[in-house]
């Protein structure tokens, strides 16, 4: 299974960014609560997981650097 492109990231509109941030975060526990109680059976999964987060938030940066950066419309 392949590390997710941030390329896909960058297509998302700002709702779904934020959706998709919310949810890789609760995958993220999930993995956390499963490893906790020795369930996991694909650790390979938390790096995806952590990957595809730095990836969503790195874009929601970027977006909202662009939106400072740019002046005020009257």
């Amino acid at each position: 299974m392949p590390l997710p492109k941030i390329s896909e990231a960058r297509e998302l509109s700002d709702e779904r960014l934020v959706e998709e941030i919310t949810a890789v975060k609760k995958q993220l526990f999930q993995l956390r609560l499963q490893k906790a109680t020795r369930q996991l059976d694909k650790p390979h999964q938390f790096r995806h997981a952590r990957h595809r987060l730095a990836q969503l938030l790195t874009v929601e940066g970027e977006r909202k650097r662009a939106a400072a950066s740019q002046p005020p419309q009257e």
